[in-house]
Formats: C-alpha cells, sequence, structure tokens
C-alpha cells in the first residue's frame, strides 16, 4: 500500500505543505471535520483554508518541540479545537490532527464546575461530603466543617455511621444508603443547628453512594426562637389586657361584677361571655353584675350576644344584672325587639348593689 494510501485512510486528519506552507497532501478526514475537499484545499495557502485564532501557522512550525497543540480554527463558516503534532519532511511539514472540540468544551465545564464549587465551600455555610455504601466517607469539606473546627477531609476513611450514632439519626443514614432520598432540619451538631440533605447516587464498590449537603441554620433558629419568644410574650400580653379590659370583681359575698370599658364587638363579646359564666360556676355567684357605663355604641349582633349572656347566667342559678346602659344601646336593644321585663336593669353600678343586697337579705 502507498504512503499516499495510507494517509487517506488514516483515522486521523493529515494534512501536508511545502517549504511555503503551501497544502500539497489533504486526506478524506480532514475533508470530514472540515467540510472541505481536497480539490479545494490543495494547492492554497495552510493559513487561508485553516486560519488559526491568536496564533499562526508559521510561528507555530518553526518553533515546533514535538508536542501536540491544542489550536483553534476559526473560519467564517464554523470552527472547530484541534490538537495538532507535526512531522518535519525533507520538502515541508506533515500535520496530524484530530477534532478535541468536546474534550476542551467539557474540561472548560469541569473547571467551571470546579470554581463554583470551591466558592460555595468557602463563602457559604455549607459543608459537602460523600460516603460510600457502607457510609464510610469519601469526601467531606466546607466552611461549616471549618467553622466547627474540624480539618477538610479529617474524617475521610471513617464510617459515618459511627461518628454520628449518638445523634441517631443512623436509620434515616441507612435509608438513604438504600435509595431513599431523606433530609434533616435543625439538628444539633458541633455545636451548631444543621440542615442535612442526604441525596442517594448510583455507583459501585468504593464509589459515592450518597452525597450531602449540610447547611448551617444556626443564625435561622436563633431568629426564630426570637421570634417564638416575642410572639408568646405578646400573647402573654394580650391576655393581660383581656383580663385588665374586662376585669371580674367579686364585690361582696356571692355579688360579681364585670365593669366593660371601650368598643365592643361580637368577638369580644363571646370571650366577655366565657370569662363571666366560668367565674359564676367557680364562685357560685348569686348575681352577675355587667356594668356597660363605658361602653357607648354595640352593633346589633354585640347586643343579642348580651341578652344571651344574660339568659345564660341564669341557666346557671344566678342572676343576671345590667347597668349603666348607654342611651344608643339602648335604642338598639328596643330595636331587636327583646323583652326586658324579667332582667334586672339600673342606671348605675350603686343601685345593681343595693338590689343584690336586699335579694340576699330576703333569701
Amino acid at each position: 500500500m502507498s504512503e499516499a494510501s495510507k494517509l487517506e485512510g488514516a483515522p486521523l486528519i493529515v494534512i501536508e505543505a511545502d517549504a511555503g506552507l503551501v497544502v500539497t497532501a489533504w486526506n478524506r478526514r480532514a475533508q470530514l471535520v472540515f467540510g472541505t475537499g481536497a480539490e479545494e484545499a490543495v494547492g492554497r495557502g495552510l493559513a487561508e483554508v485553516l486560519p488559526l485564532a491568536g496564533a499562526s501557522w508559521d510561528a507555530l512550525l518553526a518553533g515546533d518541540d514535538g508536542e501536540p497543540r491544542v489550536l483553534e480554527v476559526r473560519r467564517a463558516d464554523a470552527s472547530w479545537t484541534i490538537e495538532v503534532w507535526s512531522q518535519a519532511l525533507p520538502a515541508g511539514v506533515r500535520l496530524y490532527a484530530h477534532d478535541v472540540g468536546a474534550r476542551v468544551a467539557a474540561q472548560a465545564r469541569a473547571a467551571l464546575e470546579a470554581t463554583m464549587l470551591r466558592a460555595i465551600k468557602e463563602n457559604l455555610d455549607v459543608a459537602l461530603w460523600a460516603t460510600d455504601e457502607r457510609g464510610v466517607f469519601l469526601y467531606q469539606d466546607g466552611k461549616v466543617i471549618v467553622d466547627a473546627g474540624i480539618a477538610p477531609h479529617q474524617f475521610v476513611g471513617l464510617s459515618m455511621l459511627e461518628l454520628y450514632k449518638d445523634v441517631g439519626n443512623n436509620p434515616l443514614i441507612e435509608r438513604a444508603l438504600a435509595g431513599e432520598p431523606a433530609r434533616t432540619y435543625a439538628a444539633e451538631s458541633h455545636g451548631m443547628y444543621l440542615d442535612t440533605y442526604y441525596i442517594p447516587v448510583a455507583g459501585g464498590p468504593g464509589e459515592p453512594r450518597l452525597i450531602g449537603v449540610t447547611l448551617n441554620v444556626t443564625e435561622a433558629k436563633r431568629v426564630e426562637n426570637e421570634m417564638r419568644s416575642k410572639l408568646e410574650l405578646i400573647e402573654r400580653q394580650q391576655e393581660v389586657i383581656r383580663v385588665l379590659a374586662t376585669p371580674i370583681i367579686e364585690v361582696w359575698d356571692g355579688v360579681l361584677t364585670m365593669p366593660i370599658v371601650g368598643l365592643i364587638d361580637t368577638a369580644r363579646t363571646a370571650e366577655i361571655m366565657d370569662s363571666l359564666l366560668e367565674a359564676v360556676t367557680q364562685t357560685r355567684a348569686r348575681f352577675a353584675i355587667l356594668d356597660l357605663t363605658g361602653v357607648e355604641v354595640v352593633d346589633t349582633g354585640t347586643a343579642s350576644h348580651l341578652i344571651r349572656m344574660i339568659r345564660a347566667i341564669k341557666l346557671l342559678g344566678a342572676e343576671g344584672i345590667l347597668t349603666g346602659i348607654h342611651p344608643t344601646i339602648a335604642q338598639t336593644i328596643v330595636g331587636l325587639g327583646v323583652d326586658l321585663t324579667h332582667v334586672a336593669v339600673y342606671a348605675k353600678l350603686r343601685d345593681a348593689l343595693k338590689h343584690c343586697l336586699r335579694a340576699a337579705r330576703k333569701a
């Protein structure tokens, strides 16, 4: 087989050029990669057929040291990344090359991912780790690791199941190793609160089987606890305010009075009713006085609720008494058509107390 036939059937790109770098041979592989036939390439300058980006064929071949070079060929119709070896010939040069665009792109992506991963590990409150199928650490790094006083990769070769067995997560880790994704929330470890994602991956013996991402949520937990404490304080304060707003006073044996001040709506009236009925039951009071002197306006729903409260007091064996009804409230009650014939109503609290004392003496 002739030399020309060998070059034509070679699996690599093979190009020959004379001393002036004019193309003299162009094999089939070169035609397939660059989309240019031999009849079109032969006789033209190498730099014209395959123009380089940021380099020149003359300088590269003049300083050739026998090592392969990765070059970018950029034409108007397309571009390629090729790895090239050169061989000196008596009357020129022979180039061997292959397309490495996919490899270079993959290397660039890998380098970018490595840069991103390093930035994440060094700047965010995370730890990244991986174990094999037995739960033995293969990798361990990240800012959380450093903040915990642990050297990067310090636990590599050690069993996660043994190191953290006291945390109580071993059943969860074992399920994750078996292929079930999992997550733990605000688990306390190394003096911090940590959220951890357990991500199963496919792998053979000794290869990564479980990938972990651990987030330091200590600050978020602190804020959460602080907010919970504030909410509890607010709730306690609201309870105190409710008690102060509707105090129940035992002014005499068996006589309760509840002075109501401010605006009252249906919701507040329900609270008042619950508190008053409970107090009547606990003290076994015979009289319960609702003093409305400090209330100027109620809606029809609230007025109905007040009347029901008086009836409920009666069902407990006590007498409900209304005092200090404002004219507008009286109009609302009348508008409802409520019969107050059997309800003791007084203008002043003093009159209501006198009524209770008279009734108590008769009893």
